[in-house]
Parts: C-alpha cells; structure tokens; sequence
C-alpha cells in the first residue's frame, strides 16, 4: 500500500519512480485485509491508546488521514462503506484488489520479484511491509500476511545506520482457528476469532489469561497469546455471548466460521484440563502475526533518522516499515501506509 501510494503520488508530482516489488504481484498485505483505512477520533485518544508512540506521528495520521482518503477516491479509488462501522474509529473501507487496481493504473509498471540491490544512488521509499515474517517465525505462529515481509527495508536502513524505534518485539495480529483448520489467505479477515473480550481464554494448561482492561481490539491478548506455549488458547463461550455484534458477524457466526474451517470447537467438558462450568462452546485459536509495529524511527517528512536524529540522505520509509506510531496499542497500518508514502512522494519532490 506505501509503496503504491508514494509512487501514484510521485507520478501526480512529475517524478517518475522505479517500483521494485519483491513479491510475485502488486499490493502486498493490502490485497488481503478487510480494506478499512482509518485512525483514532482525536489525537487524545491515539495517545491514549498507544500512550508509547511518537506523538508527532500520531498528530500527522490525524490531521492527514481524511484528506489524504479524499485524495484516493479522487484517483478512482471506490468506497464500500462511508464509515468503518466502529464507533471507535473514523475512516472509509475500500475494497482491496480494487484499491491495488486503481493505485497501479496511476503508477505504471511495477518490476516484480526484485531486490532492493543498488539503489543507493537515488532518493529511495522504503515499504517492505515491515518483518512480520521474521517476527513470525521467531515466535513459531503463523503469518497473517503476505509472505514478503522479511525486514528487507530494516535491513537495508540499518546498514546506512538508521535508528529504530521502540516496541521492536510487538506486533499487530489476530486469533485464527488453529490446526488443523485450514486458513487460505481469503479467510485471514472472515475466519478471525475476534471475541476474546467476550470469552473466558485459557491457555493449553487451563491457566486464565487476564481479561483485566483488556482492549477492544484484542490485539494486547493475542500477543499474549503468542507468547504462551505453542501460542494458543482456548476461547470458552457461553450462550449469553453468542449473539453479540463482533467484525462481519455475530459471535457464533465465527464460532461456526470455526468450524466450517476444519477448527477444533468442542464443549468445555471434552479439554483435557477441568473447566468452569456455564459456557457453551470451547474453541481452539491460535496467535497470527500481521504485522510489525517496531520499525524505522522516521520524522514528520517521512525521512528515516539516525540515532542522533539527523537523517538518512535520501532515504525515506512508510506503512509498517516505519516504527513508533502504534507502541504500547493498536493503530491502522494502512493509515500509515496512505499518509506517509504521501509525505515520502511530497518530500522527495520537493
């Protein structure tokens, strides 16, 4: 998405960029999220919710975001739904492969399966989709993402002696049925298990895991989650819960998604630990990384800084590959995506 992004606007500024992609399509993660663009209502509570970002950042999604969605739908970029349908968050949700459509009709050719080898003599958008998949294995859960995301951008800025930022170790992720269900890629948004906050979770010794201010998110219990033996748990649910509104659905709507999936949904009586009594189902989940929120520490023109806090000559980073906006919670990575490859596409043009 940063990538597209900055290079529509490059094209729409007169500068004519080289798009090396190192996947075998276009469009990276993007192509396989629920599509929804959007930031926290004020930056009070983006602060509140990711109370260990960079403030600076934080501020610019917010004063930028709407305009710079304005500016997608001005390409030809069709909205699906005016609002993000939470009342938590303001944002429009578009409809992925067509969004990638629309951005390349503006950007030209995109040279496929390519490295980032040689660059150095240009000014250069980093967009590499952060290291979700390094970070993936590192913790033995799967990736809900686009297989590319290795850190080849981080890497790369490290050698020219780029800083990073905090929160290096936490990541954006969601619960997935775990194996033996089978999740293809089109499943990552409709087979997510996003009732946590409504359930009992246990994790494989029948040990609770705290639901003391747990976020509405979820993304704080499913890092928690990955960091628990074999990065599952067990979501326990009583029939009080099955009804209520979740993403796309009701509870037992992805309960049942579960199960269609190949998932394990048992009743509580069929673990192999003892259970409290009064739930219904008992549903098998494993952690999935999405992606990283450590990255590149970057200023407000999207130039990657070096530990002194001067910058990297023309180097410049956006989306994930940035670090720092979403420490200590939860923000939208195409939201970082949109604002910053535009700033990086501005920056460089000067």
């Amino acid at each position: 998405m940063a990538g597209l992004v900055a290079a529509a606007r490059l094209r729409e500024l007169g500068v004519a960029p080289t798009v090396l992609e190192k996947g075998t399509r276009p469009g990276g993660s993007m192509v396989l999220s629920s599509g929804v663009i959007w930031r926290h209502p004020s930056l009070d509570e983006f602060r509140a919710e990711c109370p260990d970002g960079d403030a600076q950042l934080q501020a610019l999604i917010i004063e930028q975001l709407d305009d710079r969605l304005d500016w997608l739908e001005s390409l030809g970029a069709a909205v699906t739904e005016p609002t993000t349908g939470n009342p938590r968050t303001v944002g429009r949700r578009f409809d992925p492969p067509r969004l990638a459509e629309t951005l390349l009709g503006h950007v030209g050719e995109v040279r496929l399966e390519s490295s980032l080898e040689g660059i150095d003599d240009e000014p250069v958008v980093l967009a590499t989709g952060g290291f979700g998949a390094t970070l993936a294995r590192q913790l033995s859960v799967p990736l809900r993402a686009g297989p590319w995301s290795e850190g080849d951008g981080l890497l790369l800025a490290r050698e020219w002696d780029a800083a990073t930022s905090g929160g290096m170790d936490e990541f954006y992720g969601r619960a997935l049925p775990a194996p033996p269900a089978e999740i293809p890629t089109d499943g990552f948004v409709p087979l997510a298990q996003v009732y946590g906050r409504h359930a009992l979770v246990l994790d494989e010794e029948g040990t609770v895991i705290p639901s003391v201010d747990r976020a509405w998110h979820e993304n704080d219990l499913v890092q928690d989650i990955a960091r628990r033996p074999g990065g599952t748990a067990w979501y326990l649910v009583g029939d009080e819960a099955l009804g209520l509104p979740v993403s796309r659905g009701t509870v037992e709507e992805r309960i049942e998604a579960a199960r269609a999936a190949g998932g394990t949904v048992v009743a509580p009586e069929e673990l192999p630990f003892p259970a409290p009594n009064g739930y219904r189902y008992a549903v098998h989940v494993i952690a999935t990384v999405t992606h990283t929120i450590g990255g590149l520490v970057v200023d407000e023109a999207a130039r990657v800084l070096r530990e002194d806090g001067t910058p990297v000559e023309g180097l410049y980073a956006a989306g994930v590959d940035v670090g720092g906006i979403a420490t200590g919670g939860y923000s939208s990575g195409l939201a970082a995506a949109v604002v910053l490859g535009c700033v990086a596409a501005e920056s460089i043009a000067g």
